[in-house]
């Protein structure tokens, strides 16, 4: 009997560990890139992986609350900095990709104008990530700025949670047109959505995204969050945010 309930036990254990479960909060804009990467990194570990989207200034919020989340992609260096700053992370922040900056419409608005169109007249309303909390939200003002059309479109500008909603704007065609990622464009969800254009990269800041390991989820997660960490520089999951549109970062 004794040997009996110690073989359930380990059965048990062993269940336990297997079944291991991560959770990583990731940048909107990361929606379908670390949904391939997750899938990949659990082909190769056997550690699954939850993932959950938002804006990063919320997500960092929700981990400062203590949100059990073991590792955060960001769309920025300066919240992960924040967080490392503060004592809530496990690892330095590391940059694992380059966001690049759209315009998008589905509405047949002329894009071959580039950011200029937003002051036009039959351009009604806007749709770009609040620029509290979303750093591609921050870019967005600042093309508008650079080709000095920010001050005719104050009326225009429809504020979205994230990326993820400026999306769901335009592809409901609430608004003439968004600022949004490629990453979300090149998707095979959205590739055939519309059309785009990329935004000279000149008009707003590099959009340096990093990650860190966070402490709020338990030690055996803190191990296994470092793993993923270390899974987003391999040449899988490089290759993984190249196709998505990604700059990456030099070796």
């Amino acid at each position: 009997m004794k040997l009996f309930k110690l073989t359930l036990t380990s059965l048990a254990f062993a269940s336990a560990l297997a079944a291991q479960t991560i959770t990583v909060a990731a940048a909107a804009n990361m929606k379908y890139a670390v949904t391939d990467i997750a899938k990949a990194f659990t082909k190769e570990s056997g550690i699954d992986v939850k993932i959950i989207t938002g804006a990063s200034g919320k997500l960092t919020q929700q981990i400062m609350s203590g949100a059990p989340y073991d590792a955060f992609l960001s769309a920025d260096v300066e919240y992960p900095s924040k967080l490392a700053n503060g004592g809530f992370t496990t690892t330095p922040a590391y940059i694992y990709a380059y966001g690049s900056l759209i315009l998008w419409s589905d509405t047949g608005v002329d894009l071959s104008k580039g950011v200029a169109i937003v002051a036009d007249p039959s351009v009604k309303k806007i749709a770009l990530a609040n620029p509290k909390t979303a750093p591609y939200g921050i870019e967005a003002m600042n093309a508008m700025k650079y080709y000095k059309v920010a001050d005719d479109v104050t009326g225009k500008i429809i504020t979205a949670e994230s990326i993820s909603q400026v999306g769901a704007y335009v592809t409901t065609k609430a608004v003439d047109l968004g600022f949004m990622a490629k990453s979300i464009v090149l998707s095979p969800e959205m590739k055939n959505v519309g059309k785009w254009v990329e935004i000279d990269d000149k008009a707003y800041n590099t959009i340096d995204q990093a990650m860190v390991g966070l402490k709020n989820g338990t030690p055996e997660n803190q191990i296994a969050s470092k793993k993923f960490l270390r899974f987003m520089s391999s040449a899988k999951a490089l290759e993984i945010l190249k196709a998505n549109g990604y700059g990456l970062p030099k070796k």
